[in-house]
This record gives C-alpha cells, sequence and structure tokens, in this order.
C-alpha cells in the first residue's frame, strides 16, 4: 500500500469530476507534498480532519491539475540528470513539477536544480 499513491489519485478523480474538496488519509510525507503544492498554486488549502478511521486532509481544489501521480519506482536522481526525468515525466519545458526527497526536505525538482542537490522522485503534477 502506498499513501501517497492513494493521495495523489483520490485528487485526480475529485478534479476530473469537479469537485471543490478531496479527502485523502494523512501522514507526514503527504503533509509536506500537499504544502508544496499549495505554495505553487496547485491547491486552494488543506486542513486536517479527525475522524473515528483516523486523521485524514481535506484538500480543496481548484481546477487547476490536469494530471498528477506518484512515480514508481522511486527513482534517485543526481543534480545533472533533471532535463531526463523532466522530459519523461512532464508534457512540456517549464510547465508542471516534479515532487522530490532530497537532503533539504521534500522540494520542488526547480529549487533541487537552484540548489545542485538531487533526490528521489515522488511525485508528479501538472
Amino acid at each position: 500500500m502506498d499513501p501517497l499513491a492513494n493521495a495523489m489519485t483520490t485528487i485526480k478523480m475529485a478534479e476530473l469530476r469537479g469537485k471543490d474538496f478531496a479527502l485523502v488519509p494523512a501522514s507526514r510525507v503527504i503533509g509536506q507534498a500537499l504544502e508544496l503544492l499549495k505554495t505553487e498554486n496547485y491547491l486552494l488549502d488543506y486542513e486536517i480532519v479527525t475522524s473515528t478511521k483516523g486523521n485524514e486532509y481535506r484538500v480543496k481544489l481548484n481546477g487547476r491539475i490536469n494530471n498528477c501521480g506518484v512515480i514508481r519506482p522511486r527513482f534517485s536522481v543526481k543534480s545533472t540528470e533533471w532535463e531526463k526525468y523532466e522530459e519523461r515525466f512532464l508534457p512540456a519545458r517549464g510547465v508542471g513539477l516534479i515532487v522530490v526527497s532530497t537532503s533539504s526536505g521534500i522540494i520542488s525538482h526547480k529549487a533541487s536544480k537552484e540548489k545542485h542537490v538531487g533526490g528521489k522522485l515522488l511525485c508528479f503534477v501538472y
């Protein structure tokens, strides 16, 4: 089971159906990825909701996501290899975002290129 994959699929399906929000499972990695998507204006906001099943994030959507998904296997990327993975997972140059787990935390591939660090690919969105 991959909670990040479940969260991305739930967000994608809610966007396709034109819903205003989506409920995704809560975890630290998902929370950091959602915060990154919020700062890049792919999401309006999110909040944690406590229920009897466990904690969930209520994600407010703004209709800006066309596609999102998790990257499996979690490829390790060197700081010099970003072009190859941008071509593979994003539709065009300068469009979209790849979320990366680095030693600096969970950041976008653009920030990772600026800092000249590599990491493991988590998910993409455009």
